[in-house]
């Protein structure tokens, strides 16, 4: 084929979902030419699966990515249809802000952000091979024979490299929602030494909401609370409501009697699927002691009747689906407007990658999102929003961006991936950070905005709002000092059931006794000072005693983290390795000690034997 230029840029990125997105803008934001090659423009910031950002654990990571200068948390506020703070009954560790979000209103909006964003061009077109020489990136080639010359280059494929749906016996060469797939860039992935594999992941079926009985179902109101972005505004106080259904023993019989037409177990698909979030058939095969499996019925937009069933997915034949369908109360003549499918994908080995994201075989070379064995856009755009970064540091000459696990979600997404790998689609949860107390989602710009303002990504009305919010805390932790009234402070206690307190009390006392910050309101104090602020300072005076010692375990972690290891050392010839150990830490090549002590197979007896190692050769 006939080659041609397509133009000379910065650094290229490949896809548009939520990763693409995230890597382009934060390239572009930083001052460099960038050209974003998508397969096809409607695609960009899709959502293919449910229609919603946030969850357990994921909602930190769209707050850690508003702090340090990316999109998605002002997108899903702007196009919120609704918002429910998960686990408030727990800890403050665990609760998560999910949003429904308006998904088509969610891609036009991210077009249109990208299309204003100066330095970026969107090019429609499919990547087919990664130029290189001397073993670094300098140009992309695309399937037309365009080539766009370039110092890097950034994968986001997501879900369309190598895509296949399957439903029943019908398998389609395809991407999500019928988009066309990408077939070309990964022969080339595998050339320039990448290991790839195929994942599985799956959606469920769309309905007619017209056709829904709801008045049968459980509604799931709206709830007030903060937003996701720092620069936004509180969230809106009409929200469309959820549904709550359930799965009952005629759809547990519907797939157990048909599981010889199921894909999953008839052998026709074959490849890893996600273990946290199963397809029914999985579901009901696994679970077999459970009568119902809990089901969510979810909007799609403001402007559309399509509703997407949460807790339903499944790749059985469209005959049997519409009878799994029927058998749920409320859904007895639900019309499908979209059948379920399970989709398989190409992917990479995350253990090839830096903690940059960089590809550890080709310089200047960056994966972001699914590519990497992830699932769900908050960790595709977390993902993208790092490698994007990182890619713009190394062009400008600057010191790289590695996020340590005491400092963000996004720090123990990429430290798992690079350092632990993945052999199954990598889902985000509060149990996989051991300093989750501190990485609140309430206090995301304290550990980050200034980390994203030294990177160049921060604007300066960003973090002209982060120092009037650290203006606005330090008042509330002042005036939480001040003596409460007794009187009423002694009210407020014996509604607790506790004896009353003596002369001197403060407020910070009441909140340790168990008395919520919004009932302080009685006292008209801490007026017009935003939800999250206050939800952080109650945290910290309750908490005290537990983040102090966690502060220690951090400080002991760091020492650790700041042990290096040298790049080229050879691990097969330091004696008291087990053989195991030496096989992990010379795929790995961790970069310091704390590193090579998370790695699957490397002991505490062989970190003591790299401890002695580096004191011999100090």
């Amino acid at each position: 084929m006939q080659t041609f230029s397509e133009g000379r840029c910065d650094a290229v990125v490949i896809g548009a979902g939520h990763a693409g997105a995230e890597a382009a803008l934060a390239l572009a934001r930083t001052g460099l030419d960038v050209i974003m090659l998508t397969l096809n423009l409607d695609s960009i910031g899709f959502m293919p699966c449910n229609p919603s950002v946030g969850g357990t654990a994921k909602g930190h990571l769209v707050r850690e990515i508003d702090a340090l200068g990316g999109e998605m948390g002002i997108l899903a506020d702007r196009c919120a249809l609704q918002y429910r703070m998960l686990n408030e009954g727990k800890g403050a560790a665990v609760q998560s802000l999910r949003a429904q979000v308006d998904k088509n209103r969610y891609h036009t909006e991210m077009k249109r952000v990208l299309e204003h964003t100066p330095h970026l061009r969107i090019l429609q077109g499919e990547a087919a091979k990664i130029v290189t020489e001397g073993g670094h990136v300098t140009g992309v080639l695309t399937a037309y024979g365009g080539k766009i010359d370039c110092r890097a280059a950034v994968v986001c494929t997501g879900v369309y490299l190598g895509a296949c749906t399957i439903t029943g016996t019908h398998v389609r060469e395809a991407g999500p929602n019928g988009f066309a797939r990408a077939t070309l860039l990964t022969q080339d992935l595998m050339a320039l030494g990448h290991r790839v594999r195929r994942f599985k992941t799956g959606t469920p079926a769309r309905l007619d909401g017209r056709t829904v009985d709801f008045s049968v179902l459980t509604p799931q109101p709206g709830e007030e609370t903060y937003p996701f972005s720092f620069l936004s505004e509180d969230a809106p106080a009409a929200q469309t409501p959820c549904y709550l259904a359930y799965t009952n023993a005629e759809t547990h019989r519907i797939i157990l009697e048909n599981l010889d037409r199921a894909p999953l177990y008839n052998g026709r698909i074959s490849s890893v699927g996600p273990r946290y979030c199963p397809s029914i058939e999985t579901k009901v095969v696994r679970f077999s002691d459970k009568e119902r499996h809990q089901l969510f019925l979810e909007p799609e937009g403001a402007d559309t009747t399509e509703i997407y069933v949460q807790g339903l997915s499944t790749s059985l034949p469209h005959d049997l689906q519409k009878e799994v369908y029927r058998s749920v109360k409320g859904l007895e003549r639900c019309e499908i407007v979209r059948y379920a499918y399970a989709i398989e994908y190409d992917c990479i080995d995350s253990l090839e990658l830096t903690p940059t994201l960089e590809s550890k075989k080709v310089g200047g070379l960056y994966f972001a999102g699914q590519i990497n064995g992830t699932s769900g856009y908050e960790e595709a755009a977390a993902q993208g929003l790092l490698a994007g970064l990182n890619a713009s540091l190394a062009l400008r000459g600057k010191p790289p961006l590695v996020l340590r696990r005491d400092q963000a979600y996004i720090g123990v997404l990429i430290d798992d991936l690079v350092t632990k790998g993945t052999e199954e689609p990598y889902r985000m949860m509060t149990s996989r950070a051991e300093f989750r107390l501190i990485l609140r989602q309430d206090n995301a710009d304290e550990r980050l905005t200034e980390i994203g303002r030294e990177a160049g990504l921060v604007t300066d009305a960003r973090y002209a709002r982060f120092l009037e919010r650290m203006a606005q805390k330090k008042h509330t932790m002042s005036e939480l000092e001040r003596r409460a009234p007794q009187k009423e402070a002694n009210e407020l206690v014996q509604k607790l059931g506790q004896p009353p307190l003596g002369a001197g009390v403060t407020y910070s006392d009441l909140l340790r006794r168990g008395v919520r910050i919004e009932d302080l309101a009685a006292f008209s104090i801490l007026t017009d000072i935003p939800r999250d602020i206050l939800k952080s300072c109650e945290t910290e005076i309750r908490y005290a005693g537990y983040l102090k010692r966690m502060e220690e375990e951090i400080a002991r972690a760091k020492k650790m983290e700041e042990a290096p290891l040298p790049p080229d050392l050879d691990y097969g010839s330091i004696a008291g390795l087990r053989l195991e150990a030496r096989e992990k830490l010379n795929a790995v090549r961790p970069a310091n000690l704390g590193q090579a002590e998370r790695i699957s197979g490397v002991s505490p007896a062989d970190i003591a034997v790299l401890m002695i190692y580096l004191s011999m050769k100090k």
